[in-house]
């Protein structure tokens, strides 16, 4: 059964899949990038080998999402999966369901401090990064070797506030984490996450382990690693110059960057899901 975790992008997803990585795949709770390995992202081009030739048609794929779901659970084991899928439906066919989902660990960010994020990873003006927000969207699987966008699998994203309300409607064994509650305390938010994984499957977990844990997956400590070339998912300004990933972390606050017109555009549209969040 699967674990998603799910968020929108730049929202923190990579920041958790590390501490889950390190939780459940090592003994001592250091982390490494290669852990990672271990929580794949899902749409991803292997998980539809022999389902469908056209994963670039939206519809045909859509088709396949929970067939490529039965495969993944046919051992009946706990996996975790990475995702910044809407939780939709096409034609009737649902992106998941409860005979795949066992629970969901969603990862929110305040959308004004999301704008800079975006900005950086995609390239695009604060303007755009913010109608990037306000607008439903697919997002492509970057491609190194320029091969046709028949094979290039969409991943549905949505609204900012579409992907939050879509996966927490109607969704059981439901636990959210808060950026910016993992940057004040992540000691509390990753005894969170342990509890509310407790509910599925052992944890091993002590003092030391705990503390590896923290120790190895904060920003500082990923923007090291990445520097000295040790983290493979950077976003890419073209098919052969990396950006880099890791870029504000803690230091990104949209009250020293974001125009006020921006602001006000966010905080008026995003309005209902950014008081429900506490963030007005």
């Amino acid at each position: 059964m699967i674990i998603w975790l799910a968020s929108y992008p730049k929202s923190g997803n990579t920041w958790i899949r590390s501490i889950i990585a390190a939780l459940m795949y090592s003994n001592d709770g250091i982390f490494n990038f290669s852990l990672l390995d271990k929580i794949k992202q899902f749409p991803r081009e292997d998980f539809f080998k022999g389902l469908s030739n056209n994963l670039g048609d939206i519809n045909e794929i859509a088709k396949h999402w929970e067939t490529a779901q039965d495969l993944i659970n046919v051992d009946k084991k706990i996996k975790f999966l990475k995702t910044h899928h809407l939780k939709c439906k096409i034609d009737g066919y649902n992106f998941t369901s409860k005979k795949n989902t066992l629970a969901t660990i969603y990862i929110i960010r305040d959308p004004r401090n999301l704008v800079n994020s975006i900005s950086n990873h995609y390239s695009k003006s604060l303007e755009e990064a913010k109608e990037f927000l306000l607008t439903p969207k697919y997002l492509f699987g970057f491609k190194k070797d320029n091969s046709s966008k028949k094979n290039n699998i969409k991943t549905i994203l949505g609204t900012w506030s579409e992907h939050y309300r879509f996966w927490k409607t109607n969704n059981e064994n439901f636990l959210l984490i808060k950026y910016e509650n993992l940057i004040k305390d992540t000691y509390s938010e990753l005894n969170k996450i342990i509890m509310f994984l407790k509910k599925f499957t052992e944890i091993e977990i002590n003092e030391t382990k705990t503390k590896n844990i923290l120790n190895s997956t904060n920003f500082e400590y990923f923007k090291n690693l990445e520097e000295k070339g040790k983290f493979n998912e950077n976003a890419f300004e073209n098919a052969y110059t990396k950006k880099k990933f890791f870029y504000l972390g803690p230091e990104n606050n949209w009250e020293n960057i974001l125009d006020n017109e921006i602001k006000k555009e966010l905080e008026s549209k995003l309005s209902y899901e950014m008081k429900e969040l506490g963030y007005l």
